[in-house]
């Protein structure tokens, strides 16, 4: 194998982590759609507690929203560092 071979299929497998990489962020919009259904029924259900709701449910997107960036800087680091 040339050297030549050997940078592009290093290079191939840096786009490939980054990919996987950012299959976190997947798990994060199906979090934040779940949250958000659920506190619009809650809502719905419940009017009374909608302020305690809301600052529950943006609370917990902040928090599933991180992963996702935790993702992004993942396959950042794999493509640009590495």
């Amino acid at each position: 194998m040339t050297p030549e071979v050997a940078v592009i299929i290093i290079k191939g497998l840096k786009y490939i982590g980054a990919g996987l990489a950012m299959v976190g962020t997947l798990g994060a919009g199906l979090g934040i759609g779940i949250l958000g259904s659920g506190a619009m029924q809650g809502i719905a259900r419940n009017p009374e507690t909608a302020g305690t709701i809301q600052m529950n449910m943006i609370l917990a997107i902040a928090f599933a929203e991180a992963v996702a960036i935790y993702s992004l800087v993942v396959a950042l680091v794999i493509l640009f560092v590495g």
